[in-house]
C-alpha cells in the first residue's frame, strides 16, 4: 500500500479520547465476526477496501475473506488482537496504526471504505476532517459504508463534552460519545451521492422496562 508523504504522523501528541482506547481494548473480549453484507451488496470481490477504526478485527476478518482489506485504527491493543483474530482464521490483511482522520494513504486509494461505529466517537471537526480524509483516499465513484449511534438511541446522555458539540458526551472512561440525527449526517457527506439513508429504530425489553436502540445508517458515493 502507497503511502502519502502530506498524511505521515505528524508528531503531535494524541488527544486523550484516542489514547483511551488502547485501555478498552485490553478488556474488551472478542465478540465474533461481524457481517459484511452491505459491503458485497455494492463491491465485487478483490475492491481494495479500508476498515477504517477497524477495532479488533470483527469486520476486516470478514472483509480480508473477499477483498484486498486494510485495517486503520488508533489503538495498537485493537490492532494486536485483529491480527491475532485474522491469523486464526487463515486469513490477512495490512494493519496500520493511523487516526481516521488523518489517514496515512495517497489520493484515490480505495474502492471503499467501511466505518461502523467510529464517527460516533469522535469530536465535531475530527468528523468533518475524516469525511475529507475518505473523500481524498477514494477513488472517484468509490463508497463509504457509514453507521454510528442515532440520537433516540437509550444511551443518550451523560457528561457534555463540551460548548458547540451539540449531542456529544464523554464517559468516564474518556470515550467520546456523540449521537447523529439523519440531517446531520446528510451534512457531513455534503458533496456525496447519497445511495442508502436510514434509521433503524429497535425496542428491547430488560426486567420489564422498554429500551430503544437506534442506528443511523448509509451508503455514500464518491463523486
Amino acid at each position: 500500500m502507497e503511502m502519502s508523504k502530506s498524511a505521515e504522523p505528524s508528531g503531535e501528541k494524541p488527544n486523550e479520547h484516542f489514547l483511551a482506547w488502547d485501555k478498552e481494548y485490553a478488556h474488551l473480549k472478542w465478540g465474533g465476526p461481524a457481517s459484511v453484507k452491505g459491503v458485497r451488496a455494492y463491491l465485487p470481490p478483490g475492491s481494495r477496501v479500508l476498515d477504517a477504526g477497524c477495532g479488533n478485527g470483527r469486520y476486516l476478518g470478514e472483509l480480508a475473506g473477499h477483498y484486498a482489506a486494510v485495517g486503520a485504527d488508533v489503538s495498537l491493543t485493537a490492532l494486536r488482537s485483529s491480527r491475532v483474530q485474522l491469523s486464526r482464521s487463515g486469513r490477512a490483511a495490512e494493519h496500520l496504526g493511523a487516526s481516521v482522520h488523518l489517514l496515512p494513504f495517497k489520493a484515490g486509494s480505495f474502492d471503499g471504505i467501511l466505518c461502523y461505529g467510529v464517527l460516533q466517537h469522535l469530536f465535531g471537526e475530527e468528523r468533518a476532517a475524516t469525511i475529507r480524509e475518505f473523500r481524498r483516499v477514494l477513488r472517484v465513484g468509490g463508497l463509504v459504508f457509514f453507521e454510528a449511534f442515532g440520537c433516540e438511541d437509550m444511551r443518550y446522555g451523560g457528561e457534555p463534552a463540551g460548548p458547540g458539540e451539540d449531542h456529544t458526551f464523554v464517559r468516564q472512561n474518556g470515550i467520546i460519545y456523540h449521537y447523529f440525527t439523519e440531517e446531520e449526517v446528510r451534512a457531513l457527506f455534503e458533496g456525496f451521492e447519497v445511495l442508502e439513508m436510514e434509521s433503524v429504530k429497535r425496542e428491547k425489553i430488560f426486567r420489564g422496562e422498554t429500551y430503544r436502540r437506534h442506528m443511523v445508517r448509509g451508503v455514500f458515493r464518491r463523486l
